[in-house]
């Protein structure tokens, strides 16, 4: 079942520009929509142990293809990816959910919690520095240190405040983001198992993203 358009990504990479663009439509919405049919696949993939996504759809899960230059230095009109976030309420999600990011050379699948609010980064924090046990053996379970080198995302140089700087896992702590990633080539992503693939790293993510989850309830 696996079409993902790489082609055409690459060929993108290679003339951002509008006038190629629009000359390409029909290509671009092809490619468009053999990769919403593969995101609607993977939602009713995952809905199968995550009830959270029931009732999600590939559109409102995928982002834009046209890039915001209006404070960028980068003025390329289009992003050279189709990035896909499934959680409740999709893209615009404040939850812990599942990334899916392809994109030739540079594609990837991730989960957890990016960027979050300083409110929410709060909650999670209470969450992890209240039941520290309980997320470790999440990051120390084998198939998820099999598919993750570590916890990764942007971290804080100091503890942050309102937590003891003693604290034995305070590295934890530091974290303002709480992501996991799996780097894929474009074989993985053209393989004809990428789907059943797929579905299962993102299973070995649940427990993380139903912790983070816990924290904003």
């Amino acid at each position: 079942m696996n079409a993902i358009p790489i082609r055409f990504l690459s060929q993108l990479k290679e003339n951002n520009n509008r006038e190629w663009f629009n000359e390409n439509k029909a290509v671009y919405e092809e490619a468009k929509g053999i990769t919403e049919s593969f995101v609607n696949a993977l939602i009713a993939g995952i809905s199968q142990f995550d009830k959270s996504i029931i009732g999600l759809e590939a559109k409102k899960a995928m982002f834009r293809i046209y890039r915001d230059i209006r404070f960028s230095k980068n003025k390329t009109p289009y992003k050279t990816f189709f990035g896909s976030y499934i959680a409740p309420n999709g893209r615009k999600s404040i939850s812990a959910g599942y990334y899916l990011h392809i994109e030739p050379g540079a594609s990837f699948l991730a989960g957890g919690m990016h960027s979050p609010q300083s409110e929410h980064l709060k909650k999670v924090r209470q969450e992890i520095f209240y039941n520290i046990e309980e997320f470790k053996n999440i990051l120390n379970q084998k198939e998820f240190k099999k598919n993750f080198e570590t916890l990764g995302g942007e971290k804080l140089k100091r503890p942050p405040n309102g937590f003891p700087a003693d604290f034995e896992d305070i590295e934890l702590l530091k974290h303002k983001e709480f992501i996991v990633i799996q780097n894929l080539t474009d074989k993985d992503i053209l393989s004809d198992n990428f789907f059943d693939y797929a579905i299962a790293v993102f299973k070995t993510m649940k427990p993380l993203n139903d912790f983070l989850n816990k924290a904003l309830d």
